[in-house]
């Protein structure tokens, strides 16, 4: 081949530029070369410091592309990747060639053949080298170095595309992969599965699937320990939205102070400490699903921004002037009654009817017949792998127990349970035979309900006084923000009385989360003193 045209070299930098965008662009980036120069193999090999490796090849056997080629072991890549322009090496070259053996079109030694190499330079650092093979001796010495030249920085410059497109497609990959696992709630042998055979449950079932396809809001209400995340995330799950992330937000552990940078974002200098622009969750989320974990903790000026996202699905980061369009389904969840919060006026009534396009209620475990039992097999059978245990069974009686207990704290405060009665159960059992007997948790394992008697009283002392702080007299005028507190006020305190002070028994016994207790004892300035003696 004599010296390259014009028009053909246009014609190669068409097909590179062509070949970046394949979903097999390395060996595209070959087929456009060898249409230009004529080779019996060719071989596109990345620069990894002390070795090559194959990216892609033509016209040698496929195990080529498992090899690792050390460079300090090949005379001739070594010479390659020293040179700064192409190597021809002369067709009776005593040095060994790499790809004895390899080529297709013949078995053994290469015979007397042409071959070339050209490293490849991207910002004047190696990054890659062609190799190209004719059986054809000399076929390579008539082309110019000119033409060689530009062969080179076009191929440079097209692996180097190349080579970050890819990494950049497997980036992406993974990061979805990634969100897709975040996105899962920690359900063990279980993808998604609501457990339970009530009506109750198979109401909600059914519910969810006639709104998971739409793009609906939701708001799922429910007492704390329900599984109101695991509704969300099945909602998610049976979306159009699925393959994209959903992005947690709990609503009550977010600073007052930072609940609009936390949502929507903030710019380079927006306030003190923003020394780099963030993004917020609803940008993140874009394509996929926000979930508002303890919405109504939200405050009222947070809320306002909230409702301008719904309404228009744009964001407007703090310290930037510019909004930005968002494609997000929200998903909000509360223990709260939202209706009330809404007449009290701790809550925006325009939010709340946002929010409420399709409510969803899960009930609590006490209205949930026979889950109990189907709940505790789910559970124990996942503590059971945890504990490296053999078998776990529950016995009889405790299983009367747990059908029999009210379950203040819902699904969450089963699984707890179970979880610390199996432990206390394998502790009783050798380590050998725990791995090969069968354990049986009984109704002494469980402190919890060895006087559930005695529990159900106390709750219905407190039932009592309860009904007690309802009565007010009232005045002509009357603040109902003050009669909610004070009532309020009585009852954490009753129960706190009830519990020694113990905030997290407190709060499991009023079924209400342990950070949101504390932060409304604060607020209705209760405090608990501790004595040392």
């Amino acid at each position: 081949m004599n010296n390259l045209t014009d028009s053909q070299l246009l014609e190669l930098s068409i097909e590179l530029a062509q070949s970046v965008a394949s979903q097999q662009r390395f060996d595209d980036l070959l087929t456009a070369i060898r249409k230009v120069i004529i080779c019996d193999a060719i071989v596109l090999l990345a620069y990894q410091g002390d070795c090559l490796k194959p990216l892609a090849s033509q016209g040698l056997d496929v195990e080529t592309m498992g090899r690792r080629f050390m460079i300090n072991e090949q005379p001739r890549f070594n010479a390659i990747c020293q040179s700064k322009k192409a190597i021809r090496f002369p067709a009776d070259s005593s040095l060994p060639d790499p790809y004895d053996g390899l080529l297709t079109v013949t078995d053994g030694d290469l015979p007397v053949h042409a071959c070339m190499g050209i490293p490849l330079y991207f910002e004047d650092k190696l990054i890659g080298v062609l190799t190209l093979d004719s059986l054809s001796p000399g076929v390579f010495e008539q082309i110019t170095e000119r033409s060689l030249a530009l062969i080179a920085s076009m191929a440079s410059v097209s692996l180097h595309t190349a080579s970050t497109v890819d990494v950049l497609e497997a980036n992406v990959s993974r990061s979805k992969a990634v969100m897709r696992a975040l996105s899962e709630p920690s359900v063990s042998g279980s993808h998604l599965e609501i457990i339970g055979k009530s009506h109750a449950i198979e109401k909600l079932r059914n519910e969810i699937a006639l709104v998971a396809p739409s793009n609906f809001s939701v708001l799922i209400q429910g007492e704390s320990g329900t599984g109101k995340e695991l509704v969300a995330h099945s909602i998610h799950q049976q979306s159009s939205r699925a393959d994209e992330a959903i992005i947690y937000v709990n609503c009550a552990a977010l600073p007052e102070n930072l609940v609009e940078s936390e949502l929507f974002g903030h710019i380079k200098g927006a306030f003190t400490g923003a020394e780099s622009k963030r993004a917020g969750k609803f940008l993140i989320a874009n394509g996929g699903t926000l979930f508002l974990d303890e919405v109504g903790e939200l405050p009222l000026a947070a809320q306002s921004k909230l409702l301008r996202a719904l309404q228009n699905q744009e964001i407007q980061p703090v310290g930037q002037d510019e909004v930005i369009n968002v494609d997000v389904r929200v998903i909000a969840a509360t223990n709260r009654d939202l209706k009330t919060e809404v007449d009290v006026g701790r809550f925006r009534a325009d939010l709340f009817h946002r929010l409420n396009v399709y409510p969803l209620n899960v009930p609590p475990l006490k209205a949930r017949e026979g889950d109990v039992s189907l709940l505790s097999g789910f559970f124990i059978e996942r503590t059971k792998r945890k504990l490296g245990v053999n078998q776990l069974k529950i016995s009889p009686e405790l299983m009367a127990k747990l059908q029999g207990y009210d379950w203040p704290g819902n699904v969450r405060e089963l699984e707890h349970l179970l979880s610390r009665a199996a432990l206390k159960a394998c502790a009783k059992v050798s380590a050998v035979n725990k791995h090969k007997e069968i354990v049986t948790i009984n109704v002494a394992d469980s402190d919890e309900l060895n006087d559930t008697t005695s529990t159900i009283n106390k709750h219905h002392e407190l039932n009592a006084t309860n009904d007690e702080a309802k009565t007010f007299t009232l005045e002509k005028s009357v603040n109902l923000r003050t009669l909610m507190d004070e009532y309020q006020r009585r009852v954490v305190k009753q129960a706190l009385q009830l519990h020694q002070g113990n905030w997290s028994k407190t709060a499991k016994y009023l079924s209400v989360d342990r950070a949101n207790l504390i932060r409304l004892s604060k607020r209705l300035d209760i405090r608990v003193d501790k004595v040392v003696f």
